[in-house]
């Protein structure tokens, strides 16, 4: 999905495109910047490996590819990168999933090897996004950069996102889709981590989405969805919606719906379909001594 950026929609908006090579823009204090890289590199996957005490990882992962939203004045930095999110499938160390199939997955070990998948290879992960707080200070001139080690502090509440506003139709000012990492599971599903960000006049909305088709076997759907609000006369509310959805082939089976692969292709479509298994809504608390 291309958006063509409309000058004087911008610029009704009080918003500027970044400069350079970045992509992204500046809009209400926010810094929105995404970056799409290839996928990391035999030496820089064993460095990964290393790091995370694993010899397993995803057929294609996009390891400098990232989206930040960063506003300026409190310091409040919301990222999505493919390490964090990795980090989170080896910290849940969910059982592997049972496949018919899984004894031809010899690709997963070496040859002298015999076929046991005792991980997950679906790379399932719980991660929500990354957060911190990034604070410019000037020293001696000079601009120096302290991050803070806690994360942000997030609230239950009973607040929703307004799904009804975001479909009012008005400019989109910035939009892209940045994936993370992938496996089609020895072309038997797919395992696929993406964010997408949208930035409208009235607000940014993000859907952070791991999506999991084992073939036959099960489908797996973790939404997180981040939703602000521009309001000049109050600091903006910014909400966290998560939703996690999984359901077995078989089960979908005994409520008529297909099992032929084919007819769930699109995750969107065929989300409805699968019963919620998780489902929470935060709202972002801000420290008292940070301004929005």
């Amino acid at each position: 999905m291309e958006v063509e950026v409309d000058e004087k929609e911008l610029k009704e908006a009080g918003a500027e495109l970044l400069t350079g090579r970045r992509r992204g823009l500046r809009i209400h204090g926010w810094e929105i910047e995404s970056r799409k890289c290839s996928i990391l590199n035999s030496s820089s996957l064993q460095e990964w490996e290393e790091r995370l005490q694993t010899s397993h990882l995803p057929e294609m992962v996009f390891g400098e590819s990232s989206l930040t939203l960063k506003h300026i004045n409190s310091g409040i930095k919301i990222h999505f990168n493919a390490f964090d999110a990795l980090a989170g499938w080896k910290q849940e160390g969910l059982p592997p999933v049972e496949v018919p199939a899984a004894e031809k997955w010899k690709f997963r070990s070496k040859p002298s090897q015999q076929v046991i998948l005792d991980y997950d290879y679906t790379f399932t992960t719980p991660y929500r996004g990354s957060e911190m707080i990034e604070i410019d200070k000037e020293k001696d001139g000079s601009s120096e950069i302290s991050e803070g080690s806690s994360k942000l502090h997030w609230e239950d509440c009973r607040e929703q996102i307004n799904v009804a506003a975001l479909a009012l139709k008005e400019p989109i000012l910035f939009y892209d889709e940045v994936i993370l990492y992938e496996d089609e599971l020895a072309d038997n599903g797919v395992s696929l981590l993406s964010v997408k960000v949208r930035v409208m006049p009235s607000c940014w909305f993000l859907l952070l989405r791991f999506w999991l088709r084992v073939d036959g076997v099960l489908m797996r759907l973790r939404d997180t969805r981040v939703h602000c609000a521009f309001d000049k006369s109050k600091d903006p509310i910014i909400l966290q919606e998560c939703c996690w959805r999984e359901a077995t082939f078989q089960a979908l089976s005994a409520k008529g719906y297909p099992v032929d692969s084919v007819a769930y292709g699109d995750p969107s479509i065929i989300s409805q379909r699968l019963p919620v298994i998780m489902h929470k809504v935060q709202k972002l608390k801000v420290p008292g001594n940070l301004r929005l």
